[in-house]
Protein backbone atom coordinates (compact mmCIF):
# COMPACT_ATOMS: atom_id res chain seq x y z
CA UNK A 1 0.00 0.00 0.00
CA UNK A 2 1.22 3.55 -1.19
CA UNK A 3 0.36 4.61 2.14
CA UNK A 4 3.01 2.47 4.02
CA UNK A 5 5.56 4.19 1.95
CA UNK A 6 8.38 6.92 2.71
CA UNK A 7 7.15 10.20 1.08
CA UNK A 8 10.09 10.70 -1.53
CA UNK A 9 8.22 6.91 -3.00
CA UNK A 10 4.99 8.17 -2.86
CA UNK A 11 5.49 11.16 -4.77
CA UNK A 12 7.97 8.64 -7.35
CA UNK A 13 4.66 6.31 -7.43
CA UNK A 14 2.33 9.27 -8.12
CA UNK A 15 4.45 10.55 -10.57
CA UNK A 16 5.01 6.68 -12.76
CA UNK A 17 1.20 6.72 -12.52
CA UNK A 18 0.24 9.47 -13.52
CA UNK A 19 2.97 9.02 -16.75
CA UNK A 20 0.35 6.69 -18.09
CA UNK A 21 -1.93 9.26 -19.31
CA UNK A 22 -0.06 10.47 -22.42
CA UNK A 23 -2.90 13.12 -22.50
CA UNK A 24 -2.35 14.33 -18.94
CA UNK A 25 1.58 14.44 -20.10
CA UNK A 26 1.29 16.39 -22.67
CA UNK A 27 -0.92 19.09 -21.37
CA UNK A 28 1.80 19.09 -18.25
CA UNK A 29 4.05 19.94 -20.82
CA UNK A 30 2.65 22.45 -22.64
CA UNK A 31 1.12 24.66 -20.10
CA UNK A 32 4.69 24.73 -18.51
CA UNK A 33 5.47 26.73 -21.72
CA UNK A 34 2.30 29.50 -21.35
CA UNK A 35 5.12 30.43 -18.15
CA UNK A 36 1.36 31.16 -16.41
CA UNK A 37 1.99 32.73 -12.64
CA UNK A 38 1.33 29.80 -9.90
CA UNK A 39 0.15 27.24 -12.73
CA UNK A 40 -1.02 23.47 -11.55
CA UNK A 41 -2.65 20.89 -13.48
CA UNK A 42 -5.30 19.83 -10.79
CA UNK A 43 -8.68 18.09 -9.81
CA UNK A 44 -10.52 15.26 -11.48
CA UNK A 45 -7.46 14.93 -14.22
CA UNK A 46 -5.01 13.51 -11.91
CA UNK A 47 -6.97 11.81 -9.04
CA UNK A 48 -8.82 10.04 -12.20
CA UNK A 49 -6.21 8.74 -13.76
CA UNK A 50 -4.80 7.39 -10.86
CA UNK A 51 -8.32 5.54 -10.31
CA UNK A 52 -7.82 4.28 -13.32
CA UNK A 53 -4.47 2.98 -13.25
CA UNK A 54 -5.15 1.08 -9.85
CA UNK A 55 -8.60 -0.46 -11.18
CA UNK A 56 -6.55 -1.28 -14.30
CA UNK A 57 -8.51 0.72 -16.51
CA UNK A 58 -7.28 2.38 -19.54
CA UNK A 59 -5.25 5.64 -17.78
CA UNK A 60 -8.17 8.44 -19.62
CA UNK A 61 -11.22 6.34 -19.30
CA UNK A 62 -14.15 8.86 -17.63
CA UNK A 63 -11.91 11.93 -17.57
CA UNK A 64 -14.23 14.92 -18.04
CA UNK A 65 -11.68 17.84 -18.73
CA UNK A 66 -8.26 18.86 -17.81
CA UNK A 67 -8.27 21.72 -15.17
CA UNK A 68 -5.26 24.02 -15.40
CA UNK A 69 -5.21 26.92 -12.73
CA UNK A 70 -2.82 29.50 -12.34
CA UNK A 71 -2.54 32.90 -9.93
CA UNK A 72 -2.72 36.60 -11.70
CA UNK A 73 -4.22 39.46 -9.19
CA UNK A 74 -2.57 41.75 -11.40
CA UNK A 75 -5.68 41.94 -13.32
CA UNK A 76 -8.87 40.52 -12.85
CA UNK A 77 -10.15 41.62 -15.72
CA UNK A 78 -12.32 39.11 -18.25
CA UNK A 79 -11.33 40.18 -20.95
CA UNK A 80 -7.01 39.18 -19.41
CA UNK A 81 -8.27 36.00 -18.57
CA UNK A 82 -10.29 35.32 -21.45
CA UNK A 83 -6.48 36.06 -23.78
CA UNK A 84 -5.14 33.16 -21.44
CA UNK A 85 -8.15 30.97 -22.80
CA UNK A 86 -7.81 31.58 -26.08
CA UNK A 87 -4.02 31.09 -26.25
CA UNK A 88 -4.52 27.55 -24.16
CA UNK A 89 -7.35 26.64 -27.20
CA UNK A 90 -5.04 27.03 -29.88
CA UNK A 91 -2.33 25.30 -27.38
CA UNK A 92 -4.51 22.54 -26.70
CA UNK A 93 -6.75 22.26 -29.89
CA UNK A 94 -4.82 18.85 -31.39
CA UNK A 95 -5.56 17.16 -27.90
CA UNK A 96 -8.56 14.61 -27.71
CA UNK A 97 -9.64 16.30 -24.59
CA UNK A 98 -10.74 19.49 -23.19
CA UNK A 99 -8.12 21.55 -21.26
CA UNK A 100 -10.04 24.24 -18.69
CA UNK A 101 -8.19 27.33 -18.09
CA UNK A 102 -8.95 29.53 -15.05
CA UNK A 103 -7.36 32.43 -12.93
CA UNK A 104 -7.88 31.86 -9.36
CA UNK A 105 -7.61 35.15 -8.46
CA UNK A 106 -10.67 35.87 -10.21
CA UNK A 107 -12.67 33.31 -8.48
CA UNK A 108 -14.53 35.29 -6.12
CA UNK A 109 -16.24 37.06 -8.62
CA UNK A 110 -18.16 34.47 -10.13
CA UNK A 111 -18.62 32.05 -7.19
CA UNK A 112 -22.16 32.84 -5.40
CA UNK A 113 -24.05 33.04 -8.39
CA UNK A 114 -23.07 29.98 -9.43
CA UNK A 115 -22.98 27.94 -6.69
CA UNK A 116 -25.42 30.50 -3.97
CA UNK A 117 -22.45 30.89 -1.36
CA UNK A 118 -19.75 33.49 -1.28
CA UNK A 119 -16.14 32.60 -1.69
CA UNK A 120 -13.48 35.27 -0.17
CA UNK A 121 -11.16 35.75 -2.72
CA UNK A 122 -7.79 33.27 -2.64
CA UNK A 123 -4.10 34.08 -2.34
CA UNK A 124 -2.73 31.54 -4.48
CA UNK A 125 -3.38 28.76 -6.66
CA UNK A 126 -2.71 26.34 -3.53
CA UNK A 127 -6.12 28.22 -1.44
CA UNK A 128 -7.93 27.74 -4.67
CA UNK A 129 -6.99 23.78 -4.49
CA UNK A 130 -7.55 23.59 -0.41
CA UNK A 131 -11.41 24.21 -1.01
CA UNK A 132 -12.12 21.72 -3.81
CA UNK A 133 -15.05 19.68 -2.52
CA UNK A 134 -13.79 16.78 -1.51
CA UNK A 135 -10.10 15.98 -0.27
CA UNK A 136 -9.32 13.75 -2.42
CA UNK A 137 -9.34 16.36 -5.38
CA UNK A 138 -6.89 18.52 -3.32
CA UNK A 139 -3.75 17.69 -5.70
CA UNK A 140 -2.07 20.23 -7.98
CA UNK A 141 1.02 18.61 -10.16
CA UNK A 142 3.13 21.37 -12.22
CA UNK A 143 5.92 21.23 -13.97
CA UNK A 144 9.35 23.48 -13.40
CA UNK A 145 11.63 24.83 -15.51
CA UNK A 146 13.77 22.41 -14.51
CA UNK A 147 12.04 19.63 -15.44
CA UNK A 148 11.52 18.88 -12.12
CA UNK A 149 7.91 18.03 -10.79
CA UNK A 150 5.93 19.99 -8.47
CA UNK A 151 3.28 18.45 -6.13
CA UNK A 152 0.79 20.52 -3.81
CA UNK A 153 -1.12 17.40 -2.49
CA UNK A 154 -2.30 18.94 1.06
CA UNK A 155 -4.19 15.99 2.39
CA UNK A 156 -1.75 13.39 1.08
CA UNK A 157 -2.24 10.88 -1.24
CA UNK A 158 -3.11 7.57 0.41
CA UNK A 159 -6.67 7.86 -0.12
CA UNK A 160 -6.18 8.93 -3.72
CA UNK A 161 -4.18 5.50 -4.47
CA UNK A 162 -7.01 3.51 -1.91
CA UNK A 163 -10.20 4.76 -3.80
CA UNK A 164 -11.21 7.03 -0.98
CA UNK A 165 -13.28 9.71 -1.20
CA UNK A 166 -13.93 12.36 1.90
CA UNK A 167 -15.69 15.60 2.03
CA UNK A 168 -13.75 18.52 2.11
CA UNK A 169 -16.98 21.10 3.64
CA UNK A 170 -14.91 24.53 3.67
CA UNK A 171 -16.31 26.14 0.82
CA UNK A 172 -18.81 24.06 -1.45
CA UNK A 173 -22.09 22.86 -0.54
CA UNK A 174 -22.70 19.65 -0.13
CA UNK A 175 -25.07 19.55 -2.68
CA UNK A 176 -21.79 19.85 -5.65
CA UNK A 177 -19.76 17.05 -3.19
CA UNK A 178 -23.42 15.14 -3.42
CA UNK A 179 -23.15 15.09 -7.30
CA UNK A 180 -19.98 14.62 -8.09
CA UNK A 181 -19.67 11.49 -5.53
CA UNK A 182 -22.76 9.87 -7.83
CA UNK A 183 -21.01 10.84 -10.82
CA UNK A 184 -18.04 9.22 -9.64
CA UNK A 185 -19.52 5.98 -8.48
CA UNK A 186 -21.20 5.53 -11.99
CA UNK A 187 -17.50 5.64 -13.79
CA UNK A 188 -15.73 3.67 -10.86
CA UNK A 189 -17.69 1.76 -8.08
CA UNK A 190 -15.00 0.14 -6.63
CA UNK A 191 -14.56 4.09 -4.10
CA UNK A 192 -15.24 4.07 -0.69
CA UNK A 193 -17.09 6.98 0.05
CA UNK A 194 -17.47 9.30 3.37
CA UNK A 195 -21.15 10.99 3.67
CA UNK A 196 -21.50 14.91 4.26
CA UNK A 197 -20.25 15.39 8.04
CA UNK A 198 -24.11 16.20 9.05
CA UNK A 199 -24.34 12.86 8.62
CA UNK A 200 -21.60 11.87 10.59
CA UNK A 201 -19.57 10.92 8.51
CA UNK A 202 -20.02 7.36 7.97
CA UNK A 203 -18.46 5.70 5.31
CA UNK A 204 -20.34 3.92 2.36
CA UNK A 205 -18.95 1.68 -0.54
Amino acid sequence: MISRLPLDEQLGCLRATLSRNDVLMEVLARTAGLQLPGWYVTAGCLFQTVWNVVTDRPPTRGIKDYDVFYFDDHDLSWEAEDAVIQAGRRLFADLPAEVEIRNEARVHLWYEEKFQVPCPPYTSTEAAIDSFAATTCCLGVRVEPDGRWRVYAPHGLSDVFNLVVRPNPVLAPRTVYEAKVARWLGQWPELTVWDWPTAGGRARS
